[in-house]
C-alpha cells in the first residue's frame, strides 16, 4: 500500500510512491558501433523510443570517422580489404605458374586502394544513418556523459551541451588504441585508427606489439612489398593457442617480415599496436554509480549484460572478461533488447565463439587453446589430433609445402568431445565458421571421423588429423 508501481504502455512513465517520472527516452544507447546499433534498432522495432549517441574523439593525428564503430571504420572491414590486397599480390606471383603471361611491371598504388576502401566504408556509414532513421531511432552525433543515474549531458563538436533522460541505458562505447607513454609516441606514431585512411604509403614500418591487430597490419603491409619489422615484448597473439601463434609468426618471418623479440621501445616514430583501452573513463560513470575495473576500464556485468546499476547495461568490447568481437556485440545487443522489451529470456552465449586472425597465413580458432585445455582438464585427459597439409592451390606454384597446419583438442572424459579447433591456412574464416557450428552442437571426434569431406578442400583435412602418437611413430620409422 505504501509502494505503488503502475506499468504504463510506453514504459517512460513510472509512478513510484505517488511520484510520476517522465523520461525523454525508453532507451539511450551510448556508442554507435555494431553492438549499439543492433541493440537500438531491435528496441525500436519492439516499439520503444530510442536514442543513439555516437562521437569519435579525433586521434592525435586528427583522424576521425563516421557512424558504425571500430569494425566498420578502422577495424574488420578495412583490415580484411587490405589483407585481400596483399593476397592479390601473391595470386599474381602464382598466376605465371598457372599459365598467365604478362610483361608489364606490376606496382601498387596506395592512394587508389585507400580511396576505394574508404569510399566503401562511407557507403556503410550512410547506410547505418538511413537504417536508424527508418526505424525512428534518434541519432545524435555528440559525446555523452552521465550527470545523474538517469540523465546524461551530450556535447557536440561545437561544444553545445544538451541534456537527455532515459529509463534505461546501454553502454556500447568500445575501445581505442593504447599509446606507449614514452617520448614521441603521440607526436610521431600512428595506430590502426590512422593506418587505414593514411593519405600516403607508410613505407618502411616498425610495428610495436604482437597482438592480432599488430600481426594483421604488419602482414598486409609486408604483402604490399614494404619493409616491415615487428617489435615483440614477450609472445605472439596472447590468449591464442601458442603453437598456432608461433607457426603464424614463422610463416610471416619466412615471407620477409622481421621480428625484434624481447624488446620494448623508449622513444619511437612507428606504428603502434600494443593493445586497446575501454572508452569508459570520461563517461561520468561514477555519477551513475556504475562500477568499473580501475586497471583496464572494463565493466563487470552479470549474464544478462546488466551492470551493478539495474537500469544500466553494457555490451561489446568494454565488458570484463568477454570476447572483443563484432558478431558477439551484435548478438548481445539484439538479445538484450529482446529481453528488455520483447519478453525473451535468451542470453548471449560467449562459449565456443569462432574467430579468425587475418595474418598472411590465416589462423582460425574456436574453443580452447591447448594450454588452457591442459590447465582445465589435465594433460592426461585431453587428446590432440593434428596434421600438416599442402593446399591444392599451393602445389602448382610450389609454395609453402607443409606449412599449413590444423589440430583439434578433445576431452577424453567426455566421449572425445571437441573442445578446441585450430586451423592455419587459406580461407580460415570460411573453414572455421562451419566447425564453430558443429562445436555448438557438441561434436565429437568420432562424428568428425564419420563425416564425409568435400574434396579437394582444406576443410576436409580436419577429419584426417593424425593422432600425435601416430605421428611420432611415423617420424621414428622415418629415422
Amino acid at each position: 500500500r505504501n509502494r505503488l508501481v503502475i506499468f504504463c504502455h510506453n514504459w517512460k512513465e513510472v509512478k513510484t510512491n505517488h511520484v510520476v517520472v517522465n523520461y525523454d527516452y525508453d532507451l539511450i544507447v551510448i556508442g554507435g558501433g555494431s553492438g549499439g546499433l543492433a541493440c537500438s534498432k531491435e528496441a525500436a522495432i519492439l516499439g520503444k523510443k530510442v536514442m543513439v549517441l555516437d562521437y569519435v574523439v579525433p586521434t592525435p593525428k586528427g583522424t576521425t570517422w563516421g557512424l558504425g564503430g571500430t569494425c566498420v571504420n578502422v577495424g574488420c572491414i578495412p583490415k580484411k580489404l587490405m589483407h585481400q590486397t596483399a593476397l592479390l599480390a601473391t595470386a599474381m606471383q602464382d598466376a605465371r605458374k598457372f599459365g598467365w603471361e604478362f610483361d608489364e611491371t606490376v606496382k601498387h598504388n596506395w592512394d587508389t586502394m585507400k580511396t576505394a576502401v574508404n569510399n566503401y566504408i562511407g557507403s556503410l556509414n550512410w547506410g547505418y544513418r538511413v537504417s536508424l532513421r527508418d526505424k525512428n531511432v534518434n541519432y545524435v552525433n555528440a559525446y555523452a556523459e552521465f550527470v545523474e543515474p538517469h540523465k546524461i549531458k551530450a556535447t557536440n563538436k561545437r561544444g553545445k551541451e544538451t541534456f537527455y533522460t532515459g529509463a534505461k541505458f546501454v553502454l556500447a562505447t568500445g575501445e581505442r588504441p593504447r599509446y606507449l607513454g614514452v617520448p614521441g609516441d603521440k607526436e610521431y606514431c600512428i595506430t590502426s585508427d590512422d593506418l587505414f585512411s593514411l593519405p600516403y604509403c607508410p613505407g618502411k614500418t616498425l610495428v610495436i606489439g604482437a597482438s592480432y591487430v599488430a600481426l594483421e597490419c604488419g602482414g598486409f603491409l609486408a604483402g604490399l612489398g614494404l619493409d616491415v619489422t615487428v617489435m615483440v615484448r614477450s609472445i605472439l597473439l596472447r590468449g591464442f593457442d601458442q603453437d598456432m601463434a608461433n607457426r603464424a609468426g614463422e610463416h610471416m618471418e619466412g615471407h620477409g617480415v622481421k621480428f625484434l623479440r624481447k624488446y620494448v621501445p623508449t622513444k619511437v616514430s612507428v606504428l603502434i599496436a600494443v593493445g586497446r583501452d575501454a572508452c569508459t573513463d570520461k563517461l561520468g560513470l561514477d555519477k551513475a554509480g556504475v562500477k568499473v575495473n580501475p586497471k583496464n576500464g572494463k565493466i563487470p556485468v552479470n549474464d544478462e549484460e546488466q551492470t551493478n546499476v539495474p537500469h544500466i547495461y553494457a555490451i561489446g568490447d568494454i565488458l570484463e572478461g568477454k570476447w572483443e568481437l563484432t558478431p558477439v556485440a551484435i548478438q548481445a545487443g539484439k538479445l538484450l533488447a529482446r529481453r528488455l522489451y520483447g519478453g525473451s529470456t535468451v542470453k548471449c552465449d560467449y562459449i565456443n565463439v569462432p574467430t579468425t586472425v587475418f595474418t598472411p597465413l590465416e589462423y582460425g580458432s574456436c574453443g580452447l587453446p591447448e594450454e588452457k585445455a591442459i590447465e582445465l582438464y589435465g594433460e592426461e585427459n585431453i587428446e590432440v589430433y593434428h596434421s600438416l597439409f599442402w593446399p591444392l592451390e599451393f602445389t602448382v606454384p610450389g609454395r609453402d609445402n607443409n606449412k599449413c597446419y590444423s589440430k583439434i583438442i578433445c576431452n577424453k572424459l567426455d566421449n572425445d568431445r571437441v573442445i578446441g579447433f585450430h586451423y592455419l591456412g587459406p580461407n580460415a574464416g570460411e573453414v572455421t565458421q562451419g566447425f564453430g557450428a558443429a562445436m555448438k552442437c557438441g561434436v565429437t571426434k568420432e562424428q568428425l571421423d564419420t563425416t564425409i569431406g568435400i574434396h579437394p578442400t582444406c576443410a576436409e583435412v580436419k577429419r584426417q588429423c593424425c593422432h600425435f602418437i601416430y605421428l611420432g611413430i611415423f617420424l621414428a620409422l622415418g629415422c
